[in-house]
């Protein structure tokens, strides 16, 4: 498997930032100027004093760019990159620059083809012809849906040895950037999301160690829908670093459970991380499944073993471990707000504790199946005053960008001991806020996050992580997610 290089795409709104940006570049092979970006675009400038090898793209509109100019003063700026001596020049695929093939004999041409609606059915086709053109280098990005489209760009990629780069955009094809070598690309693009699903070069080169990763790199991710918001791939990355393990954690946007297990199998993952909606189909498919996961009917977490997958539910412990720090749990109300599978781990983990537990939700159906598994009451919504010591959100509302709602209607009396939300993000939802206002004392979701995922992490490799590595990853991650 053949290292592939990190190109940086570099935007700008004038020539004079598009330099400076491109110099301040650090540790990449290439840099992209998007001159398509600039209003005063021009090659020779974007060319002079140039420190790394470059390549110049100027993008129409139509092909998902940004240049409003007309098609001859774009093919212009291009046909004089060329003449200046550019690494590389990006053509597209069926534009009118294909005199430019000719005249360079295919040398320091890129040929692209973006697909933003999806990953054609005839993508193998639209690679045959666009190989054929002669060009050094030919680049297809499509638009992932699932992770099984990711697997149909590999299978493109393995049919010639004329260097591709091969992108699937969108949050299911963040692995074909991350794992570039795998996927057969000569290079990936980092940027600050300038196409869907780009990495910028830091997180790129830091959190995911992309000039570590290698054939014998142990893969791991968490699958979810959507999981693009998870900050398990910071925190796991942050704990394989610390612990000097060759090993790398993805976001997997998995279609269906289904997709997942096969994009599992093909890239030979060593575990998952298992979220919402999956955390049900994970049992169902597990092989075996620890004591904890049987009584939940609910995995977390998957191991590969040969060709088994082992099962087993972290999210009671984690759920447990902030909360007996705090306060004595036999003999207390706990109210649990939410009927999905964060309610069913937490109901079960309050009742083994020795707490009386009533769910209150929305979908009395699905209330009355966790209710089945851990003898818990069914409550009214919302929940009546003076009915609760415990307060626990286990639903998804009051997660950013929605960070200004709460689970509970205004006016909803919060006049218990303690309320504990599994939002982490922000880490003070309006839930907290309210609380704390109300003379309850609180617990945020991060610390249930980061005790689940250390025991994810111990298990996979009999490891405990350096204290506070995943916490502060996470906080980090955190803090840079609010300021976008």
């Amino acid at each position: 498997m053949k290292t592939a290089k990190l190109c940086a795409t570099v935007t700008a709104d004038t020539m004079a930032e598009l330099r400076t940006r491109r110099d301040r570049v650090g540790d990449t092979d290439l840099v992209e100027l998007r001159l398509d970006s600039v209003r005063d675009p021009s090659a020779a400038a974007a060319l002079a004093g140039r420190r790394k090898p470059v390549i110049i793209t100027c993008r129409p509109k139509s092909e998902g760019g940004m240049f409003e100019g007309s098609e001859e003063e774009r093919r212009r700026i291009l046909a004089e990159a060329l003449a200046l001596g550019a690494e590389f020049v990006d053509l597209e695929w069926r534009g009118s620059c294909a005199d430019l093939i000719a005249q360079t004999g295919g040398r320091r041409i890129v040929l692209s083809h973006h697909d933003f609606e999806g990953t054609p059915i005839d993508i193998h086709d639209k690679a045959h012809a666009m190989l054929a053109s002669g060009a050094e280098v030919v680049k297809l990005a499509v638009t992932a849906h699932r992770l099984g489209d990711c697997l149909t760009l590999r299978a493109v990629g393995q049919q010639t040895r004329v260097p591709m780069v091969l992108i699937a955009m969108g949050d299911a094809g963040v692995a074909t950037r991350v794992l570039a070598s795998w996927f057969g690309s000569c290079w990936t693009y980092a940027g600050d999301h300038v196409a869907p699903g780009q990495i910028d070069v830091e997180r790129l080169q830091h959190e995911f160690r992309f000039r570590h990763i290698g054939a014998r790199t142990a893969l791991y991710g968490v699958a979810g829908k959507p999981v693009a918001h998870s900050v398990s791939p910071s925190m796991h990355n942050a704990a394989f670093r610390a612990a000097n393990l060759d090993a790398v954690y993805l976001p997997l946007a998995a279609a269906d459970f289904d997709d997942l297990m096969t994009f599992a199998d093909a890239l030979n993952l060593a575990g998952v991380s298992v979220t919402a909606p999956f955390k049900v189909p994970a049992f169902e498919r597990a092989d075996e499944c620890d004591p904890v996961s049987r009584r939940i009917q609910s995995v977390n977490t998957l191991r590969r073993v040969g060709t088994k997958w082992l099962g087993c539910n972290t999210d009671v412990t984690g759920f447990l471990s902030p909360l007996e720090s705090v306060m004595k749990l036999a003999g207390q109300r706990a109210t649990v707000l939410g009927a999905g599978g964060a309610a069913r781990s937490v109901a079960v983990a309050l009742a083994s504790a020795g707490v009386r537990v009533t769910l209150c939700a929305r979908r009395s159906e699905q209330a009355r199946s966790i209710a089945a598994l851990t003898s818990a009451a069914i409550g009214e919504w919302p929940p009546a005053a003076g009915t609760w010591d415990l307060l626990v959100n286990a639903t998804p509302v009051g997660t950013a960008p929605s960070e200004h709602e709460s689970p509970l209607p205004p006016g909803c009396a919060l006049d218990g001991q303690l309320v504990y939300d599994l939002v982490y993000n922000p880490p003070q939802t309006r839930l907290l806020r309210d609380a704390a206002q109300a003379g309850c004392r609180t617990i945020g979701g991060l610390d249930m996050l980061v005790a689940q995922a250390q025991a994810q992490f111990e298990w996979w490799t009999e490891q405990r992580p350096a204290d506070r590595v995943m916490r502060d990853a996470a906080v980090a991650r955190l803090g840079v997610m609010e300021k976008r």
